[in-house]
């Protein structure tokens, strides 16, 4: 895991950090990281897994229908087609 150094907070930024930490029961080391997390994780990021999720229950899919996908694929020529 990365360490980062930060320099030159001002004492009244520094207080209200502690503050804060204190509020949320965090040493201020760990309030940091939560911020930090915040900042360049939002919570309204794009997740491809449940997009996809959501897609399949909104157009229906079911287990049946991924295991026939599943199933198809499993059902390739052993040796490939030649058109001549």
């Amino acid at each position: 895991m990365a360490a980062v150094a930060i320099r030159n907070l001002s004492e009244e930024a520094h207080r209200a950090l502690k503050v804060r930490a204190a509020q949320h029961n965090r040493s201020t080391e760990a309030e940091m990281r939560a911020i930090l997390e915040a900042a360049v994780r939002p919570e309204g990021r794009l997740r491809l897994g449940t997009a996809l999720s959501d897609l399949s229950r909104k157009i229906g899919l079911t287990n049946a229908d991924v295991e026939a996908l599943e199933h198809g694929r499993d059902a390739r020529p052993a040796k490939p087609v030649r058109f001549e």
